[in-house]
């Protein structure tokens, strides 16, 4: 599905991970065009790298990891930021950018609040 870049919402995947690894109770949704991961109260995200700095994103149950996306930098141009068109106000929508003439969205993530508003943070704990 080609992706409308907007002027003005992009910024390096870099940042976005950065960014990303201190709100992981903000994630709401993640995957890729194939698959979508919820949040739930019982569920955690855990955010890594792996030795090679291959960035990771697992949705666990306790230490049972339930669901993995392994993100392939390679692939991704840019993050691009929008609010997020089939959620809540407030939600942000940050799709990992790829793809050639037609760009497209490689990965997601829906987030509790944009990248510069503190103020619509999640409590650290799930109640």
């Amino acid at each position: 599905m080609p992706v409308t870049v907007e002027t003005g919402s992009t910024l390096t995947f870099d940042r976005f991970w950065r960014w990303l690894k201190r709100h992981a109770n903000c994630i709401l949704r993640a995957g890729t065009p194939d698959s979508f991961f919820y949040d739930h109260e019982d569920l955690h995200w855990h955010l890594d790298e792996d030795d090679e700095r291959v960035p990771t994103v697992q949705l666990m149950r306790g230490k049972q990891v339930l669901a993995e996306v392994v993100i392939d930098v390679r692939d991704v141009l840019f993050v691009q930021q929008l609010p997020d068109p089939d959620g809540e106000a407030g939600q942000f929508l940050f799709e990992l950018v790829g793809g050639g003439e037609e760009p497209y969205a490689v990965y997601h993530f829906v987030l509790a609040h944009a990248l510069d508003d503190e103020g619509g943070h999640r409590a650290q704990l799930k109640q």
